[in-house]
């Protein structure tokens, strides 16, 4: 568990864009069983490598006329038992983290693991979901 003053503002990030902090597994599951439309999940972290170029793209994204109708996201190291059930939802995906998963009601349609966002930056993050919102959303 990382101390709750390092990982605030990586939390803030999102949370301050209209992203809901979900922090149990009951959460998690309302939240996507009860989604209507498209919903973007973000597992969020600590990852300098890679969540430092991921939560950028993610907002820049969101600069769209098409974007998801709804947004949350987990803290993986913080928020353990939102993040194992988030998790649940996106299989056959290994656990990733950071990872971004979009989801049409209530169905996974797009998911970026962290191998495909470490190395990139922001804006090739940030056009990979604007594609997915395109199809999707």
């Amino acid at each position: 568990m990382y101390p709750p003053e390092l990982v605030k503002p990586m939390k803030d990030d999102l949370t301050n864009v209209g992203f809901t902090q979900l922090t149990t597994a009951e959460e998690v599951d309302q939240t996507i069983q009860n989604s209507q439309g498209t919903l973007l999940v973000v597992v969020n972290s600590v990852c300098g490598c890679a969540a430092g170029n991921m939560r950028p793209g993610v907002k820049l994204s969101l600069q769209n006329a098409v974007h998801p109708t709804g947004m949350a996201t987990v803290f993986a190291g913080v928020d353990a038992e939102a993040t194992n059930q988030a998790r649940k939802y996106f299989l056959p995906y290994p656990p990733s983290s950071p990872s971004i998963a979009l989801f049409k009601d209530g169905k996974l349609v797009h998911f970026l693991e962290r191998h495909h966002i470490e190395g990139g930056s922001a804006q090739m993050i940030a056009e990979n979901l604007t594609e997915a919102y395109a199809e999707f959303c």
